[in-house]
């Protein structure tokens, strides 16, 4: 007989509740985790299983859903009324109609669930099972679903926890909401639920218990209550936030990078580190940066949307932004702010400068408080800085602009004009020099002050 994994399978977000205790007019699901919406969480997960289709079933605020899935290849179903979570899943049915194979179904708002807890799950089913699903064990069993269970994981009963009684509340196993069959039981065991409960609900648990009233199998496996807990409030999102970042934290220190203050480093859901790279304490990456080996990376940095060759040097207090590229060993330091800027091997802005819309070139030297005017208040405009070339302190590039190679920039210029290769740019007022005048003025000042 094949294993339940050779079979195709077909998962069931189900993401139609209204999310009230979010207390946001973002859909729940699309709260993010890491800058990734929740719901994209769960979709990356399953990933690596290749599921032959993904239906969300969506209700409140679908067209935040539905934009959401553009380009994921995931299907949407409409639950309207919202009767519940077995009504939900039924939902699906029609996209689902031609599928033959297991059919996973689980809620939008869990983000950690892993494909290979899932394969799991479906693996249980090859001893003979017609439904498997997936319990914990959390510190506080709250408000959950018990599920009661022999000692070799035969499902005896499920029961919501306001239907429960004091004995099965006592249960220290409950239900995830991830639930697999195949789509042969699913849908009849779907159709077969009923709303006889305190809430008046359709139940996806009863799918279970209905298979159990039949006299079929139903098995439990087991997770970690990290992976399945539920994202419903403000304070548990900030709490899978922080058991995602510490899980990243781990996988980029297995990965070969030093993390000198680890709690205090945040990362994103598409961060990659390369092998010998230093971050120091309190430094932020936002979505979209790559960084290369041996990247040393200051405190208190802010990175998002850069690609960072190897050998670079970054802040402290750095702010990189999108579309900023530094090439091998370039160096950004204190207080320099970039923004499509890209740097060429070597180059160095080492205090107080913005570079915008500019390309520098690889051994150019930007002196402090140099930034690139590269706003007009209606377009943006590019500077170039040729290779080697040198921009002295508190200069001023007016873009659109080029400076050559081997040119230099004296310090205090506002260049408006292209600067030639080699050439050196000098634009300073005449100094105007008065002998005496500064006595005279603070003379006259103290005695002006004195008389009053």
């Amino acid at each position: 007989m094949a294993s339940p994994m050779n079979h195709a399978i077909a998962a069931i977000i189900l993401a139609a509740g209204k999310g009230t205790r979010m207390k946001s007019d973002l859909h729940k699901v699309l709260h993010p985790i890491g800058g990734r919406a929740m719901l994209l969480h769960l979709l990356d997960s399953f990933a690596a299983l290749r599921p032959a289709s993904t239906v969300v079933v969506v209700g409140d605020k679908r067209e935040q859903v539905e934009s959401a899935l553009v380009d994921t290849g995931a299907s949407v179903a409409v639950q309207d009324p919202q009767l519940g979570t077995a009504h939900a899943a039924l939902q699906a049915k029609a996209a689902l109609a031609e599928f033959d194979g297991l059919i996973l179904v689980c809620f939008g708002d869990c983000p950690m669930l892993t494909g290979n807890t899932v394969r799991r799950l479906c693996d249980a089913l090859s001893g003979g099972a017609t439904v498997a699903v997936l319990g914990f064990r959390p510190r506080d069993t709250a408000a959950y679903g018990r599920i009661i269970a022999d000692a070799d994981g035969n499902v005896l009963k499920m029961v919501e926890h306001k239907d429960a009684s004091p004995e099965e509340r006592a249960t220290g196993l409950c239900n995830s909401g991830v639930i697999v069959a195949h789509s042969q039981h699913m849908w009849r065991l779907l159709e077969a639920v009923g709303n006889d409960n305190a809430a008046g609900e359709y139940y996806l648990p009863d799918v279970a218990t209905g298979a159990i009233a039949e006299g079929a199998r139903v098995v439990v496996v087991e997770t970690e209550e990290a992976e399945v807990a539920g994202v419903n409030s403000r304070a548990e999102l900030a709490a899978a936030e922080a058991q995602w970042q510490a899980f990243k934290r781990e996988e980029a220190m297995a990965g070969g990078a030093s993390l000198r203050a680890p709690e205090t480093v945040w990362f994103s859901w598409d961060t990659k580190l390369g092998r010998d790279v230093t971050v120091e304490p309190n430094v932020v990456f936002g979505p979209g940066v790559e960084v290369g080996d041996q990247v040393i990376i200051r405190a208190h940095s802010h990175i998002e949307g850069a690609k960072i060759a190897s050998g670079c040097e970054i802040g402290p207090f750095a702010r990189l932004r999108p579309g900023t590229v530094l090439e091998e060993k370039a160096k950004i330091g204190n207080f320099v702010e970039t923004k499509k800027a890209h740097l060429g091997k070597g180059a160095k802005a080492n205090h107080l400068t913005y570079l915008g819309d500019a390309t520098i070139g690889a051994g150019a030297n930007i002196g402090a408080g140099t930034i690139t005017c590269n706003y007009d208040g209606y377009f943006k405009y590019q500077t170039v800085i040729g290779d080697n070339a040198f921009i002295g302190s508190n200069s001023a590039l007016v873009a659109p602009v080029k400076i050559g190679q081997d040119a230099i920039v004296a310090a205090g210029s506002a260049v408006t004009r292209d600067v030639a290769d080699g050439e050196l740019r000098l634009v300073r007022g005449e100094q105007l020099v008065k002998p005496g005048w500064a006595d005279r003025f603070h003379d006259a000042m103290r005695k002006k002050k004195a008389g009053k």
